[in-house]
């Protein structure tokens, strides 16, 4: 059963009902074993919520990548109070972020590492989905403006006009580990941002892998970036200064905001006020020892994330002879815990066509230690990683494309040292090959310099898989040169060789980790510290578009009480009973300005950072004892005082965080990180091998049909070749392409067909097309280049039929029989392009769809929570009250 509201229901209530019952009875469990600390799980609401997650998730994992993508990514109306604008981020913008991570990765790059500089721009739609985001209260102070806007503007680009007085920006990149979730699964929470920051909020539906790997993703919210900073004449809004503009995400969108940044700072673009990053993915390689500790209080899969076998993943359906992952049959390089190099130097490619000549050149291979303790064996390791550098390093144009480079399988490290290392002949990540997982901007902990970026706001959970590798990149980012970079990435890398001695200013951090919260904790959007997040992220993000560079020198954080100040009512859904509603900005004059009203709420720019944090709950001021001064850096010398570190209690409350030296994730070694180790793809490995046992026969049923598309992707060919479809590399040579010998020679006898057009046209912007990729080595699961998935037809078919790149001289009618065909298909249409990916276009959706009933759970919740913390006000007040008339008395 694909995933759909109803199996969702179905697998979840049961679920939901079991909890309801065994909640009370497994905390009072707890407490009978003497564990009285204060947990998340205590609160009936987030136990609920917190397992109808994880349920759904591992639902998910039994059934298709393409089903999860088609369900998350369905068009869900907003919530009648916000206003959202959909707009489409144009070609132009594409083109411009495309030059710039052309720029930053440079011609040898882009050829040995990401496969070329076509590929990645290949996108079905004729631009990016976006969103413009606000509420309604602040859009409707501005009525009157439409007026004088030009009356041949749509609604929805006079209602994005209407934002323009809204100054501070939130660029928010959505998570959902880069392959599922988009502005309908964040939708919810994007427009709670706006709310608490009195701003607007811009969303972009970027590219998801497998369809659309690294770095596809990257190009969609740089160009997101552009077309705000920048935007081509016809946009509806003004330009957005970078200094208004606060970068957002979760999750993979944390990842992306950061590789995002580090990007704008190496090329000396204008960076950003700052960047909100919630639970962050940043290191793919799994590296950090949380990963293998806190599956239990996370809403992460045990196994990962899995997937039923369809025609899209994983790539190889069945095992490879001797099983996904399997003892090494090559001695180094790669050295254990490597992937091998993506940029071979002549030496290594002789070798590497010697030893497929003669595989018996190779010695026997060795156990790990002596692989890794071995002088001779590291010494011609580290002579064939010095030559490859070199002759990169001295000849640009590196090895000829017509040879084809396979690297070797990577090995992992083995926990015991005396064992043969295992190699990885499976891809496990959907957004990276595993020889590109190490690279920085896949996993951007690792950047050479973390320095020199804008103020960061960073939260993590407790609980979550990804507490670590969060912890690091806080520490790191903050102080560059106590967390130095690992030799290998700097030595493959020259740039970020370089960035090591560019960057070394500290970022300036705030980093706050959530006792017992999972991953991404400002999804309970109910819970009390969650409350206290969305205030506090506010309260960043006023403080860092209001105040000036040289202010921020001197106040890098907002003050402690500037969360209370910002937000102290409760959202107006999350409302309990003896609450008044109280709208913000319901006493000021018409003719105020959301941005007159932040510059009154934020308080005193340069009073002293060391106030009490208050986080009111159930209308009373709950408010912590100052922070000794010695805890608000990680050193009492002035140098730290940069960066703030906080935990946060399941009530919203602040406490320092222990010093360095006693968190185990700031304790390891630079060599130990961005490894392949063998006990976290053991893990994957023992679920894929239960799916494969599973879903076997689905797997060869997946394998059938590829096959299938593969002839149908030709047909399509030679019929669009045979109505006249001529591209710009063929037009001399038809036989070049087509190999089907009559629809060369058709094309060289009727050139009259050549000119015959459909009601398509030729794109005038810069686009490329399938077609365009023929000297191009994209990653396997990219459907720019595959033939074999219905996506990858229906791009093709796009490419063909209806906005042809540039490098299509002609666009072809199609045959009557492929008509008949579309017309039948449910999933296609002869008269207008096909539905593409749901990886990249919002699909339809019924009326009652599982995203609203989640915003309504949330809803439900958030009510039920503010009625329970107003009764325990009430409560308390009562009792305070009773003790103090029996003191007088």
């Amino acid at each position: 059963m694909p995933v759909t509201t109803a199996s969702a229901a179905f697998h979840i209530a049961p679920v939901v009902v079991k909890n309801f019952f065994s909640h009370g009875e497994r905390k009072a469990s707890r407490l009978r074993n003497g564990k009285r600390e204060d947990l998340p799980q205590d609160d009936i609401f987030y136990d609920q919520a917190f397992n109808i997650v994880k349920s759904f998730i591992r639902m998910v994992t039994h059934n298709t990548i393409e089903s999860l993508q088609s369900f998350t990514n369905a068009h869900v109306p907003s919530s009648h109070r916000a206003t959202v604008a959909p707009t489409i981020v144009p070609l132009s913008s594409c083109n411009t972020a495309a030059d710039l991570l052309a720029e930053w990765f440079g011609p040898d790059e882009l050829r040995r590492v990401v496969g070329g500089h076509k590929w990645w721009q290949v996108r079905g739609l004729d631009g990016i989905e976006a969103e413009w985001i606000t509420d309604k209260k602040y859009l409707s102070r501005a009525k009157g403006r439409a007026n004088e806007v030009d009356s041949r503007l749509s609604r929805h680009e006079d209602t994005i006009v209407r934002m323009d007085h809204l100054e501070p920006v939130m660029l928010y990149i959505h998570g959902g580990g880069y392959f599922w979730g988009s502005m309908n699964t964040h939708r919810y929470q994007i427009i709670r941002y706006a709310r608490e920051f009195r701003g607007r909020a811009f969303t972009v539906n970027y590219r998801k892998a497998p369809q659309y790997p690294w770095p596809c993703a990257i190009q969609d919210v740089l160009a997101a970036y552009f077309y705000l900073t920048e935007p081509p004449k016809n946009a509806p809004h003004k330009p957005v200064s970078p200094n208004k503009i606060t970068l957002a995400g979760d999750s993979a969108g944390g990842g992306l905001c950061l590789a995002l940044l580090t990007i704008l700072r190496d090329l000396d673009r204008p960076l950003p006020a700052g960047a909100v990053l919630i639970s962050p993915w940043v290191d793919l390689t799994h590296s950090f020892p949380s990963i293998l500790e806190n599956g239990e209080s996370d809403i992460i899969p045990e196994h990962g994330f899995l997937s039923k076998p369809s025609t899209l993943w994983p790539l190889d359906l069945l095992p490879p002879e001797g099983g996904r992952v399997a003892p090494t049959e090559t001695n180094p390089p790669p050295m254990p815990g490597d992937a091998d190099t993506l940029k071979p130097s002549e030496s290594r490619l002789s070798v590497s066509a010697a030893e497929q000549v003669n595989p018996k050149l190779d010695r026997p291979v060795q156990p790990q230690e002596i692989m890794l303790g071995s002088e001779q064996v590291q010494s011609e390791a580290r002579s064939i990683n010095e030559a490859e550098s070199f002759e990169i390093a001295s000849s640009p144009s590196g090895p000829p494309t017509s040879y084809t480079w396979e690297p070797k399988p990577p090995k992992l490290l083995m926990q015991d040292p005396k064992a043969i290392p295992l190699e990885l002949r499976s891809q496990i990540q959907l957004y990276a090959t595993t020889e590109q997982v190490t690279h920085p901007l896949v996993s951007p902990v690792f950047q050479g310099s973390l320095g020199n970026l804008p103020p960061l706001y960073i939260i993590a959970g407790d609980g979550e898989l990804l507490r670590d590798e969060i912890i690091y990149l806080a520490h790191r980012a903050a102080y560059p040169r106590d967390y130095p970079a690992r030799n290998g990435i700097l030595r493959d890398m020259r740039r970020q060789e370089e960035n090591v001695e560019r960057f070394t200013t500290g970022t300036k951090v705030h980093f706050q980790l959530f006792d017992g919260m999972c991953h991404v904790p400002t999804v309970f959007t109910f819970c009390s510290n969650a409350r206290y997040a969305y205030r506090s992220i506010a309260a960043f993000v006023v403080h860092i578009t209001q105040l000036t560079t040289e202010e921020l020198e001197r106040m890098p954080f907002p003050e402690p009480r500037a969360e209370c100040l910002l937000s102290t009512k409760p959202s107006p859904h999350e409302e309990g009973p003896g609450r008044k509603r109280s709208l913000p900005g319901s006493r000021r004059s018409a003719h105020d300005d959301p941005i007159s009203v932040q510059e009154r709420t934020t308080p005193n720019r340069l009073r002293s950072n060391q106030e009490d944090i208050c986080v009111t709950e159930g209308g009373s001021a709950i408010c912590p004892a100052p922070m000794p001064a010695e805890s608000r850096s990680q050193n009492s010398s002035p140098a730290f005082d940069h960066m703030r570190r906080e935990r946060v209690n399941i009530h919203g409350q602040i406490r320092p965080m222990e010093p360095a030296k006693e968190i185990p994730a700031l304790n390891i070694q630079a060599g130990d990180l961005g490894i392949l180790k063998e006990a976290p793809v053991m893990m994957w490995k023992n679920g894929q091998d239960k799916w494969d046992r599973r879903y076997k026969q689905v797997a060869l049923s997946a394998a059938k049909k590829r096959r299938r598309l593969e002839v149908r992707a030709e047909k399509l060919l030679r019929n669009a070749f045979a109505q006249g479809l001529l591209h710009s590399s063929q037009s001399l040579d038809p036989s070049k392409v087509v190999q089907d010998e009559d629809v060369a020679e058709h094309l060289a006898i009727r050139p009259s067909v050549i000119r015959q057009t459909s009601v398509g046209e030729i794109q005038t912007d810069r686009r490329w097309g399938p077609l365009d990729l023929e000297d191009e080595s994209p990653p396997h699961s990219a459907i720019a280049k595959r033939r074999d998935t219905p996506e990858a037809l229906a791009l093709l078919k796009k490419h063909i039929y209806s906005t042809a790149p540039v490098t299509h001289l002609t666009v072809p009618k199609m045959k009557h029989a492929d008509a008949l065909r579309a017309s039948i298909d449910p999933h296609d249409d002869p008269n207008r392009p096909p539905r593409q990916s749901a990886s990249e276009q919002q699909q339809k959706a019924l009326p009652l769809h599982g995203l609203r009933l989640w915003d309504n759970i949330l809803m439900y919740f958030g009510r039920k929570s503010a009625a329970k913390a107003a009764n325990g006000t009430k409560l308390v007040g009562e009792a305070v009250k009773d003790i103090t008339s029996t003191i007088v008395d």
